[in-house]
Order: C-alpha cells, then sequence, then structure tokens
C-alpha cells in the first residue's frame, strides 16, 4: 500500500521466513508506526509443532514492537469451539502471538453468539487484538465491542474492490474497526488504491500486487520492494551482424484464481 494512505498495515504475511527473509525483515524495520500487526500462518494455523524458523521470525518482529496474529481457521462457524481455542493458545505458547485472526469467519445472525464465546476465549488467552476475517460485510451486530476489536470486511481482488460499495451501517463505527485485504494491484494503481482505502474509511488494510495462489506471499506495497519502479523496457533486437538470439522465455500460462485461504508454508529441505 502506497505511503499516501492513512490505513495502516496489516499484513497477512504467508511466505516461510526460510524462503524470503528479506519479507520479514523488510516488515519489522518498518515498525509499528506503518504496522499495526502481522499475521503469522505456519501451515493454515501454528502447524503440529513448534517451526523454528518461524520463532526466529516471530521474535524479531516482536522485537520491532510489531504486534503478531496467530492465524486460525474458524470454517465459517463449523470447527468445534474447543479446537479453535487450542490453536489459539498454541500459537501463544510456540511463537508469542499476542493477538489471534480468527480467518473465515461466518457473517450471518446466527453465529454471533459462536464468535462471541471465541472472542471471550481468546482476550481470556492473553490476546490483546482480536481480528474477524470475514472477508465481506458481515451483520451489523457484529462491530459490537464484545466482538472483534478490527473486522476484516473486504478480501479480494483489485477488481473487486474497484468496485466494492459500503453499506450505510459502516459509517456508524471508527475507521480503526473496519481493515480491507486487496490483492492483485497493478504497480500503476498502487497510489490509487491507498486512496481508496482511505476514502472508504478502513483504517487498516494491505494492497499487494500478487496473484495466483498465494497472493500474500508478496510485501504489500510500501514496504520493501513491492515499491520499487517497474523494470525498463525490453532493449531493441541487436544489430544483425552481432549475431546475438536470445530466445524468449517460456510460456508459463495464466495465474489460477485466489483460493480464499492460504496454501500449506512448507520450510526448504
Amino acid at each position: 500500500m502506497n505511503s499516501t494512505s492513512a490505513a495502516r498495515l496489516l499484513v497477512p504475511l504467508y511466505v516461510h521466513p526460510a524462503v524470503d527473509p528479506a519479507a520479514w525483515q523488510a516488515v519489522a524495520a518498518a515498525g509499528p508506526e506503518r504496522v499495526r500487526a502481522v499475521v503469522l500462518n505456519v501451515a493454515n494455523g501454528p502447524g503440529p509443532e513448534p517451526d523454528q524458523a518461524f520463532v526466529q521470525a516471530a521474535a524479531e518482529l516482536a522485537g520491532a514492537g510489531i504486534p503478531l496474529l496467530g492465524y486460525v481457521d474458524t470454517g465459517y462457524g463449523r470447527r468445534p469451539h474447543a479446537e479453535v481455542v487450542a490453536e489459539v493458545l498454541n500459537h501463544r505458547q510456540w511463537y508469542g502471538t499476542t493477538g489471534v485472526y480468527f480467518d473465515q469467519a461466518a457473517a450471518h445472525q446466527a453465529a454471533l453468539a459462536h464468535y462471541r464465546r471465541l472472542t471471550t476465549a481468546a482476550r481470556a488467552a492473553g490476546c490483546e487484538l482480536v481480528v474477524l476475517g470475514h472477508g465481506v460485510h458481515p451483520e451489523p451486530s457484529f462491530a459490537g465491542h464484545e466482538l472483534g476489536d478490527v473486522l476484516v470486511t473486504f478480501e479480494g481482488s483489485w477488481s473487486e474492490y474497484d468496485a466494492l460499495v459500503l453499506p450505510l451501517w459502516t459509517g456508524h463505527h471508527p475507521a480503526e474497526r473496519f481493515c480491507h485485504l486487496v490483492y492483485g494491484v497493478p504497480a500503476e494503481r498502487a497510489e490509487a488504491a491507498g486512496a481508496l482505502l482511505a476514502s472508504r474509511r478502513a483504517g487498516v488494510g494491505c494492497a499487494v500486487p500478487g496473484s495466483g495462489t498465494n497472493p500474500w506471499s508478496e510485501l504489500p506495497y510500501g514496504l520493501g520492494t513491492a515499491d520499487a519502479p517497474p523494470a525498463p523496457p525490453a532493449p531493441q533486437t541487436p544489430p544483425a551482424q552481432l549475431a546475438l538470439v536470445v530466445p524468449p522465455p517460456a510460456a508459463t500460462g495464466n495465474p489460477a484464481t485466489p483460493p480464499s485461504k492460504p496454501t500449506h508454508l512448507e520450510c526448504p529441505q
């Protein structure tokens, strides 16, 4: 996200620290003034046991003063309460997370009691920040203070975000209650994305260039290489007398449509 936006960054950094250590270092260097929180996702949750690369990366972010949210998939309210809370506790014990990101959060009225119980349990476990990852605008009652501190009311592509219409009830709450996560943002639209986040009163957000199966493996605009200038145009064909022949790169095809959830992150051997 462009630095001109008033929104602070909530970064779903779904890349293994051993694969892209520079990304983790860039987030730590940004500090808490820029980064509201980082979502720590080892394996669509905390994983079966502590991953030492994540332990170290989490410690570096915590040392920089950046809040860490443990990623927990709630299965749109279908996962049992005890199972979800166990993952919250594992994140806390293994990685020192100070909050939780309840992803795939249901958005309908009947799920309110379930998420109220989850929020209460997370706070009892020591979570200072609770984020509900609806991905869409939920029933207005979810904005009640006994539920999440932040609601992710949009998660999707730039084209979808460009066409988003906000419900009127969001105007009755402060901007810091809402987060918008946008992927597939072209570099030339980065500043427009930042301005749009601000105008839509998303006090927290993230806009990334990434697409494909895991768009959140790339840094958001405003951090590190995401702000790098575009590559210069390819040189013209060299004169014939140089006899320089460069084969074209192999075709890769179009990226797959991103799923709603990140994929498992494998530690390199």
